[in-house]
């Protein structure tokens, strides 16, 4: 094998670590989603693949590995033996990746399961895609949602499945397939024998291509899950789909989801019911959001009473009511399969809660009941709750946004005294205030099953926190408790931080949205000595004295378990910075930490940089909107020489000037472990960007460099791209706000055309006009990495609108082009509504 990239090519230190793992064949699953390992970290993983025999499962969603990464891993999997599932989701390869991990699939005999979601393929990548499937023999499932590939791609695609005997999974799911393409996969369909889940959601086949695919379910043996949930089947379509029900003997979920635009009815709902009577394998069944009125509840109410396989119905968001509620209900008393309902937004109202309680009395197989936004008050919650005293199979209701108020709370709290088998309820907006709260706190003491409650948006106050709190010093199964938004006080924050040091079961506890300040540190400091199940603490514009922020730290100091502290703009200042940088030095358990917007100074800063010369857990902190200046950014910057683990570091809006960007030039020299850096807004101007471009060239850590807003203009763009010639690494810049014209942008676009690594240049709110849009366009021609270019805001023209669209034909690379704001005139900007890539602008007269 050849030699591995160090590890700071890679993006991310685990990332390099796993890969020396892999050089001694000792791992089967690596999951690197969202690390930014980008191409290089795949070119590494690449080239331990080729050797490796262990591996099985690569996950790499999300890394920004582009085409250069997927060239290198499909070269790869031409001789790997071992690898059967790689995700790539979310990469950008494009057709060109596309094209080679096709070409690879054509010898390789291993891998089962390949995922390019969200990956920009277009028709071509399909084409290569489907030629391969005609000779591979391995592959079983192929995910290509949220691409761009087409009729074409879905035409060749079920060409494929012609000759394809293996693949039993396709996801095609909003891809822009019209009739067409749904006219072949229908044809295909009619001669596969493999294929068992198709999804054509989001796309456009309308009624037709609903006709055909419905003609091909009644000769069809294998297709279990069919999903076509979009726009425009409406009616005809059901029809269509209805009748191949009728004598189809495989298909057990169908997904017709609507979109309130030529959407199913109650003429479909009908005939779907009438197919229902004698269909014996689908088992789920989901219409939501279309306009099914009471009759087409009444019809499918009646076929439930004479099914027997179905076991999940969706009808969210249509317009049932309480008369089609009524039916469902009685349907209820008599089904024996039905284990999910979901009724949402549908306005049955107390009528129809009465009736589906009524039905849960005798009902002993329905185990979730969703009924959220359907106008249910007092009443409708009063007879659900008599019905969970007797009933023994229900386990989760959902009751959000209705109006059931505290009275609705006090029945279902009696019920929960003596209910066995709930274990989720959601009261979220319900008008509940602390009479309901309490009611349902003193059912906490004895209930036994219940694991999560959701109060979300009532008005419940202290007192009933204050109950809620008591309930669980000695409830012993609630696992996660959600109160946002619930008026609660700092009195009812400190009852909670008393009950942490009893309770051992409740691991979330989310009171966003509250006012949380005062005493609330000392509390949590004192219950952190017994409890420490908590893992992410978020105190985010809470008001703390001096005293609190000590007693705060002092707490965290040796706890093992809090790996997130947010103490955003909570007005700790320099002391409690100080308190916390104290603690940073002993805890061996903290990864993220903000201390934006608390007017931190220089002494603050200090303090925090002295920490991090000795940490080695924290990867993440958040220093924006403070005040450090030039002589905290100096302290912090000294510290990163030597810290190996920081990975982000956000310094927005922090008075920093020249000076501080000199000590980050030393540091970009050494650290090996940085790889984001916000700089937006401060004052680093023209000598501070030449101090970072020399700090750029030794660097091949950072990936991300934000330096919005800091007045660089021309001469900095200059030598920013001096820097991006040499530099390997950076795959995203940040330029808006900062005065480069022209000069600027002919200078960037040299660098683009030897950089072979950067993917994104923002160059928003500049003062570029037609002649550096020219020079861009001709960069463009070259490039083969950038995938984004904004040049919102600028001055570019006409000229510059046809330059753009002239190199755009040549580059299949960039994805998003950004030209809002120009003065760009309709007829000049035609050209660029034609191109394939996201171009969006406004057009000037």
């Amino acid at each position: 094998m050849g030699a591995m990239p160090a590890m700071s090519q890679l993006g991310s230190s685990r990332a390099q670590a796993l890969v020396d793992r892999l050089k001694i064949n000792s791992v089967s699953t690596l999951d690197l989603r969202g690390s930014t390992i980008g191409g290089n970290g795949a070119l590494a993983l690449a080239e331990a693949l080729k050797t490796n025999s262990t591996l099985a499962t690569l996950n790499l969603e999300y890394n920004s590995i582009e085409s250069n990464g997927a060239l290198a891993l499909a070269e790869a999997l031409k001789t790997n033996s071992t690898l059967t599932t790689l995700a790539l989701n979310g990469n950008k390869i494009g057709d060109v990746g596309a094209l080679a991990l096709a070409e690879a699939l054509k010898t390789n005999s291993t891998l089962t399961n390949l995922n390019l979601e969200y990956n920009s393929i277009e028709s071509n990548g399909a084409l290569a895609l489907a030629e391969a499937l005609k000779t591979n023999s391995t592959l079983t499932t192929l995910a290509l949602d949220n691409n761009k590939i087409g009729d074409v791609g879905a035409v060749a695609l079920a060409e494929a499945l012609n000759t394809n005997s293996t693949l039993t999974n396709l996801n095609l799911g909003y891809n822009s397939i019209e009739t067409n393409g749904a006219l072949a996969l229908a044809e295909a369909l009619r001669t596969n024998s493999t294929l068992i889940t198709l999804s054509l959601a989001g796309n456009s086949i309308e009624s037709n291509g609903t006709l055909a695919l419905a003609e091909a379910l009644k000769s069809n043996l294998t297709l279990t899950t069919l999903a076509l949930n979009g726009k425009k089947i409406g009616d005809v379509g059901a029809l269509a789909l209805a009748e191949a029900l009728k004598s189809n003997s495989t298909l057990t979920t169908l997904t017709l989801n609507g979109k309130k635009i030529g959407d199913i009815g109650d003429v479909g709902a009908v005939a779907l019911a009438e197919a229902l009577n004698t269909n014996s394998t689908l088992t789920n069944l989901n219409l939501g959001y279309n306009s099914i009125e009471t009759n087409g509840a009444l019809a499918l109410a009646e076929a439930l009473k004479t099914n027997s396989t179905l076991t999940t119905l969706s009808l969210v968001d249509n317009s049932i009511e309480g008369n089609g509620a009524l039916a469902l209900a009685e349907a209820l008393k008599t089904n024996l399969n039905l284990t999910t309902l979901a009724l949402n937004g549908n306005k049955i109202g107390d009528v129809g809660a009465l009736a589906l309680a009524e039905a849960l009395v005798t009902n002993s197989t329905l185990t979730t009941l969703n009924l959220q936004g359907n106008s249910i008050e007092g009443n409708g919650a009063l007879a659900l709750a008599e019905a969970l005293v007797t009933n023994s199979t229900l386990t989760t209701l959902s009751l959000q946004d209705n109006s059931i108020e505290s009275n609705g709370a006090l029945a279902l709290a009696e019920a929960l005294k003596t209910n066995s088998t709930l274990t989720t309820l959601d009261l979220q907006g319900n008008s509940i205030e602390d009479n309901g709260a309490l009611a349902l706190a003193e059912a906490l003491k004895t209930n036994s099953t219940l694991t999560t409650l959701d109060l979300t948006s009532n008005k419940i106050g202290d007192v009933g926190t204050l109950a809620l709190a008591e309930a669980l010093k000695t409830n012993s199964t609630l696992t996660t408790l959600v109160m946002i938004n619930t008026n609660i006080w700092y009195q009812g924050l400190l009852a909670f931080s008393e009950a942490f040091k009893t309770n051992s079961t409740l691991a979330i506890l989310d009171l966003r949205v509250n006012t949380i300040k005062d005493t609330i540190a000392m509390a949590f400091s004192e219950a952190r000595k017994t409890n420490s199940i908590l893992t992410t603490l978020d105190l985010q514009r809470s008001l703390f004295g001096e005293n609190e922020v000590q007693a705060l730290a002092e707490a965290i100091k040796t706890d093992s378990t809090l790996a997130a502290l947010d103490l955003g703009y909570s007005s700790i200042e320099d002391n409690g910075a100080q308190a916390i940088a104290e603690t940073l030095k002993t805890n061996s358990a903290l990864a993220n930490l903000s201390l934006a917007g608390n007017s931190i100074t220089y002494n603050g800063a200090l303090a925090l940089a002295e920490s991090l010369k000795t940490n080695s857990t924290l990867t993440t902190l958040d220093l924006q909107n403070n005040s450090i200046g030039d002589n905290g950014s100096q302290a912090l910057f000294e510290a990163l020489k030597t810290n190996s683990t920081l990975t982000t570091l956000d310094l927005l809006g922090n008075l920093i000037g020249s000076n501080g960007a000199l000590t980050l030039s030393e540091a970009l020299t050494t650290n090996s472990t940085l790889h984001t850096l916000y700089l937006q807004n401060n004052s680093i101007r023209a000598n501070g960007a030449l101090a970072i471009s020399v700090g750029l060239k030794a660097n091949s850590a950072l990936t991300t460099l934000d330096l919005w807003g800091n007045s660089i203009g021309d001469n900095g763009a200059l030598v920013l791209s001096e820097a991006l010639k040499i530099n390997s690494t950076l795959t995203a810049l940040d330029l808006p706000h900062n005065r480069i014209g022209n000069d600027g942008a002919l200078a960037l676009s040299e660098a683009l055309k030897t950089n072979s690594t950067l993917t994104v240049l923002n160059l928003w709110r500049n003062s570029i006009g037609d002649s550096g849009a020219l020079a861009l366009s001709g960069a463009l021609k070259i490039n083969s990495t950038l995938t984004t270019l904004d040049l919102g805001y600028n001055l570019v023209g006409d000229i510059g609108a046809l330059a753009m669209a002239e190199a755009l034909e040549m580059n299949s690379f960039l994805a998003t082009l950004n030209l809002v704001g120009n003065s760009i005139g309709y007829i000049k900007a035609r050209p660029l509504l034609q191109m394939s890539q996201d171009v969006r602008f406004i057009v000037g007269y």
